[in-house]
């Protein structure tokens, strides 16, 4: 099964070697038919601290590294 890869930007990078990245989706409601954007913040690990706030990275999922952060920054995405 492929992994998960996720883009999104990150808001948050006080704990070392984290990095909080916020992804933005669209979907459609189901009853209004509008397209509204839902949000969620996921915890990735950043090894070597590169990763500062504003950054469009993406982030693959991985085994547990913590309690909740699952996710591994694999590149910056250039905008």
């Amino acid at each position: 099964m492929p992994k998960r890869v996720l883009q999104g930007i990150v808001v948050s990078n006080k704990a070392d070697k984290t990095v909080t990245v916020l992804v933005e989706r669209r979907v459609q409601h189901p009853t209004y038919k509008k397209i509204i954007r839902k949000t969620k913040k996921y915890l990735a690990h950043d090894e070597l601290n590169r990763c500062v706030m504003g950054d469009s990275v993406s982030i693959v999922e991985s085994k547990p590294i913590s309690k909740r952060k699952m996710w591994v920054v694999q590149d910056e995405v250039s905008q």
